[in-house]
C-alpha cells in the first residue's frame, strides 16, 4: 500500500518532514473496516502530531483524520456496512491515519457520506463538524429547536476556520441561537455570514468590537483558537452563570479562577476522546449519520476551502504548510493517492 508519512518534523520546511512510503495493511477483523482512500482533509491535529504533540515519532506514522473513501473489506463483526459502501469519518488519533491508499478504521466511528456532496466535499467535513457538534450540544447543552435560543447569544471566537465554519452553520440552522462570529479580513468575514453568522466582529480588539455592537457580554462561547490568547476576553465577555467550551490548547499560563465570580462553566472538546477511551465511540457514528442528513437535504453546506491536489509529498507539504501560516478559510482537501 502506498501512503506518505512522517518521522517527525516541528518544521515543515526541512527536508523529509514527509516521505512516500509502501506498507502492509491487515485485513479488517470484529468491527474494523478496510477503507479506499478517495479524498482526504488535513486538519490542524496533523500538524501537532507532526511536531511532537503525541511523542517522538520514531517510525514512519501516517498522519490524517478525515476521509471519505470505498469500504474494501469488513470485520466479521461489523452490522452496518458491505463492500462497496461510500463512507465518511474522522477516525481515531492513535491508529494509522488516512494519508495513503487505504485505511482501516472502527465501522463504530463512520458513517455512510452525504450522497449529494462529491468525495472532496464530504472529506472537507467528519473531524470539524464533529467537533462542533460535540461542543454545542454536549458540551454547551444548546437544545435543537427552531427558537429553543433565540433570546440567547453566541460568540464563535475563529468563526471561518474549519470548525468554526461548522460551529456556526449548526448553531444557525438547529437552534436559533443568535450567532457572532469573529474574522478580520474581507474574505473571512463574507465566509462567516454566507454560513450563517448574524454579526460578524474583530477578533483584534474582542470585547470593545463586541460591546460596540451592542453585546455586553454573551451567554456562550464556542472557542476555536488558542485559549491564552483569548482567556481574559472569555471572562470579560461571558455572562454570569454562561458557559464556555474550547478545542485548542495553549502554552501560556490562564487564571481558572477568574470565572468563579461569575459561576462561568469552562470545558474542553475533543473529538477523539470517544475512541482513545472506548467510551461510547457508536456516537460518533450516529453524529456523521445526521450530518450527512443535514447536507444531503442542504440544510447545511461543506466547508470546503480549497482542494490542493492528489495526496503525494509536496502536496502533503503545502497543506501542513498553509494551515501552520494560518489565515486558511475552510478545510484543505486532497484526493486519492497519486
Amino acid at each position: 500500500m502506498k501512503a506518505i508519512a512522517t518521522r517527525g518534523a516541528t518544521d515543515i520546511n526541512a527536508a523529509g518532514a514527509f516521505e512516500a512510503i509502501d506498507t502492509d495493511i491487515a485485513e479488517p477483523t470484529e468491527l474494523d473496516l478496510r477503507v479506499r482512500i478517495d479524498a482526504l482533509a488535513v486538519n490542524p491535529v496533523d500538524t501537532k502530531v507532526r511536531a511532537g504533540a503525541l511523542g517522538e515519532l520514531e517510525q514512519p506514522t501516517i498522519l490524517g483524520w478525515d476521509a471519505v473513501g470505498k469500504v474494501e473489506a469488513v470485520g466479521d463483526e461489523v452490522e452496518n456496512f458491505k463492500v462497496g459502501d461510500r463512507v465518511y469519518y474522522a477516525g481515531q488519533v492513535d491508529r494509522p491515519g488516512c494519508d495513503a491508499e487505504q485505511q482501516i478504521v472502527d465501522s463504530r466511528l463512520v458513517a455512510h457520506a452525504p450522497e449529494r456532496l462529491s468525495d472532496e466535499q464530504a472529506a472537507a467535513m467528519p473531524l470539524t463538524a464533529l467537533t462542533a457538534w460535540e461542543g454545542l450540544f454536549d458540551k454547551l447543552g444548546l437544545q435543537m429547536a427552531p427558537d429553543a435560543h433565540s433570546e440567547r447569544t453566541l460568540l464563535v471566537i475563529n468563526g471561518a476556520g474549519g470548525v468554526g465554519s461548522s460551529v456556526i452553520q449548526l448553531a444557525r440552522r438547529l437552534t436559533g441561537i443568535h450567532v457572532i462570529a469573529t474574522a478580520s479580513r474581507a474574505e473571512s468575514i463574507d465566509w462567516c455570514k454566507k454560513l450563517g453568522a448574524h454579526e460578524v466582529i474583530d477578533h483584534h480588539e474582542l470585547v470593545s468590537a463586541l460591546k460596540a455592537a451592542g453585546h455586553d457580554t454573551v451567554d456562550y462561547i464556542f472557542n476555536c483558537h488558542d485559549i491564552g490568547v483569548h482567556w481574559q476576553n472569555m471572562v470579560d465577555a461571558i455572562r454570569p452563570l454562561g458557559r464556555i467550551v474550547a478545542i485548542a490548547e495553549t502554552e501560556q499560563s490562564v487564571d481558572l479562577n477568574a470565572l468563579q465570580p461569575k459561576a462561568a462553566t469552562f470545558s474542553w472538546e475533543f473529538m477523539f476522546a470517544r475512541a482513545l477511551h472506548g467510551y461510547h465511540p457508536e456516537r460518533q457514528g450516529e453524529i456523521l449519520a445526521k450530518l450527512a442528513t443535514l447536507l444531503d437535504d442542504g440544510r447545511i453546506q461543506s466547508t470546503l476551502g480549497d482542494v490542493i491536489g492528489p495526496l503525494n509529498v509536496d502536496n502533503l507539504t503545502e497543506a501542513h504548510r498553509r494551515l501552520e501560516a494560518g489565515h486558511t478559510i475552510g478545510k484543505l482537501v486532497l484526493t486519492a493517492i497519486e
